[in-house]
């Protein structure tokens, strides 16, 4: 498995639309590798999800996973998902205003408007069928990284710029609130 580098904002390749991939595609020993080394950076770098895109490949393809991460000691754990030409569709219009940041775009953190429960398609890393719901923080985790295939960062989608900050800024000043939604947002509905 190899690290690869990470687009930071201001390249053109993330805000390219990743192209779908067929099967065929998908389970050649290239594209398995590729999945392999997008766990790998996205592990090294301590992310929640990272994008096909993020490490140069404009293909429909992401990873997800938090399991004690020290970046996000406030999100639920996720167990580790590879998503394939995903499609997302909000069940209802429910929102949560979601502090977020990037590997894409380091050391910028502000607050999104996510929905909170999401129905999932798309395929597995072997072309099997993922047709789920998610909710909470974690529905939120698949938007921003599925918006990276869209060629969208979580920028584009901040309503009030004053909420930028940096993340030492975050830490002092907005995390402890944050968190405490978070956990609000957790009981009522899961992850």
């Amino acid at each position: 498995m190899t690290i690869r580098k990470i687009a930071h904002i201001g390249h053109p390749i993330l805000r390219t639309r990743a192209r779908e991939l067929t099967r065929e595609e998908l389970l050649s020993p290239g594209i398995q590798t590729f999945i392999d080394d997008l766990i790998e950076t996205m592990h090294d770098a301590d992310g929640a999800g990272l994008a096909a895109n993020q490490v140069y490949e404009p293909v429909r393809i992401c990873a997800i996973e938090v399991r004690n991460n020290p970046r996000y000691p406030y999100k639920p754990n996720i167990p580790l998902t590879v998503l394939v030409n995903p499609v997302l569709t909000p069940i209802d219009d429910e929102s949560f205003d979601n502090f977020e940041g990037c590997l894409s775009v380091p050391n910028l953190r502000g607050v999104v408007p996510r929905n909170v429960h999401l129905h999932v398609k798309a395929w597995d890393r072997q072309g099997g069928i993922i047709d789920s719901v998610v909710h909470g923080l974690t529905a939120c985790t698949f938007q921003h990284e599925v918006d990276h295939l869209d060629g969208k960062l979580f920028l584009d989608r901040v309503k009030d710029t004053s909420t930028l900050c940096t993340w030492s800024e975050f830490e002092r000043q907005h995390r402890d609130a944050f968190a405490d939604r978070v956990r609000a947002l957790v009981a009522r509905v899961g992850s």
